[in-house]
């Protein structure tokens, strides 16, 4: 295991579709900059996801929620760039964007164990972990998982356990909540469950 680097300015990176953002990603982003001494935590939902079966909601209420969600967590930072990027989104394109924005910086992408082992999938995938060192939060990880995460297979060796309590929520959660008229005040941060009802996403169609 690789731990992270001592005396240079770390700045880790967090994507994901945001569909919604709820209190286990909050939880996730703090217990990073925390654990992982981050100097500023870039929080991308994602544009085109390559790997998504469902159409994503609209950028803007992405965006406009990841704000609301992560917009109180100390030294984390909201970035839009995904949305902004036509076609796919693909984490190295986003690794190497940040690596020239922060020359010299140790890049760190936190990721969730279910994650993590179908990294070899993506895209330039044996080009990430020499662009950043790999933060593992393993409850992220599916209950119906068939054997425990094993990170030694990550090329490289640079990765980083971020040890996080066992919260039982997901987005589709959330969604399939809503979309039954149940309440998401214990799921979601409150100004999220607020745009939620206000732009009446994920009714039933």
């Amino acid at each position: 295991m690789s731990t992270v680097g001592q005396g240079r300015r770390r700045v880790g990176m967090f994507g994901g579709a945001f569909d919604p953002p709820h209190a286990a990603h909050v939880a996730l982003a703090r217990a990073a900059i925390e654990q992982l001494g981050l100097d500023e935590l870039r929080v991308l939902p994602t544009g085109q996801a390559w790997h998504k079966a469902r159409d994503l909601s609209a950028g803007a209420h992405r965006l406009a929620m990841a704000h609301l969600a992560f917009g109180e967590v100390p030294r984390a930072v909201v970035d839009e760039r995904e949305l902004r990027r036509p076609g796919p989104t693909y984490t190295v394109d986003t690794l190497r964007e940040l690596q020239r924005e922060f020359p010299g910086a140790e890049l760190v992408l936190v990721i969730g164990a279910d994650q993590a082992e179908a990294l070899h999938s993506w895209r330039e995938s044996a080009d990430i972990p020499s662009l950043a060192t790999i933060a593992i939060a393993e409850r992220t990880r599916p209950a119906e998982a068939p054997v425990p995460f094993n990170a030694t297979h990550i090329p490289g060796g640079r990765w980083a356990p971020v040890e996080l309590a066992p919260m039982p929520v997901s987005a589709t959660a959330v969604r399939q909540k809503v979309a039954a008229g149940e309440g998401i005040a214990h799921l979601v941060p409150e100004g999220v469950a607020r745009y939620i009802a206000q732009h009446l996403l994920y009714q039933p169609t």
